[in-house]
């Protein structure tokens, strides 16, 4: 048990839970039926909210569900990512996808007890939540550190502080030395928070930064009364860190990625 969560729970929390997190704004389309969750967003084209959360398909039918997405998206030019979580159909999802040359990366769901992980993030490191102020900040960090457009991501988290349905979602700036390190962000739910979306600028790493934003998350969750945090993190860069801090591995999925085909 993780915090007095069964292991069913925990999964529910880090996994199945997160999907929910979407707040439908101008533009996006959110796509949930028995055994399917999708998000559509045109004006994020070179990645983010675009992607297949879950896909519980038939053997027989799959192939062709897999096309028709995949020229979803191809026609409307947009870079996605499609997640193979362990609730995913069929059992051969992943090498399906890999025929069609999606990309795939590990990444590791992953869970702790709020209280029990505790944070020296260095002095010289400040981090403030976003608000109207400083949300054109975090967007440039934001793209900067992930190689978008900076303008959808302004317009997405400036919609977040303006719409009721978004006042679950919290954003954070690192800064070093006064100057913008890195950013990231989370949401938090009835019974637990899930963190998400952090980077850190390359000219900033190694300077406490990402631990910096870890911390302030935690500290602003744990004010919120909730006692789990999840994440899912990448196996070759943020997963490391978070299993030193003391999050522990509950599952572990594939995202694969799908680029702009070329003109």
């Amino acid at each position: 048990m993780i915090a007095g969560f069964t292991a069913e729970e925990v999964l529910h929390e880090a996994l199945v839970r997160p999907r929910d997190a979407r707040v439908a704004l101008a533009g996006t389309q959110i796509i949930r039926r028995p055994g399917w969750s999708q998000v559509i967003t045109p004006a994020f084209r070179q990645g983010g909210l675009n992607s297949v959360d879950l896909a519980q398909l038939d053997p027989d039918e799959a192939d062709a569900v897999i096309d028709a997405t995949i020229a979803e998206y191809d026609a409307l030019g947009l870079r996605f990512r499609w997640n193979v979580t362990p609730d995913s159909r069929p059992a051969d999802l992943a090498a399906r996808l890999e025929r069609r040359g999606l990309v795939g990366e590990r990444v590791l769901v992953m869970a702790a007890a709020l209280g029990r992980i505790h944070i020296e993030a260095p002095a010289a490191v400040t981090v403030e939540e976003v608000d109207a102020a400083s949300v054109r900040c975090f967007g440039e960090v934001t793209a900067a550190g992930w190689g978008m457009d900076p303008s959808p991501l302004i317009a997405h988290h400036r919609a977040l502080l303006a719409e009721p349905a978004g006042r679950d979602h919290h954003a954070f700036i690192a800064r070093v030395a006064g100057e913008p390190a890195g950013a990231a962000n989370y949401v938090v739910f009835e019974r637990s928070a899930h963190l998400m979306g952090a980077v850190v600028l390359p000219a900033w790493r190694h300077r406490g930064a990402y631990l910096a934003l870890v911390a302030a998350r935690l500290a602003h969750a744990a004010a919120r009364g909730v006692r789990l945090v999840t994440t899912q993190a990448r196996a070759s860069t943020s997963a490391p860190i978070a299993a030193r801090l003391g999050f522990v591995t509950v599952a572990e999925a594939r995202s694969y990625s799908r680029h702009i085909p070329p003109t």
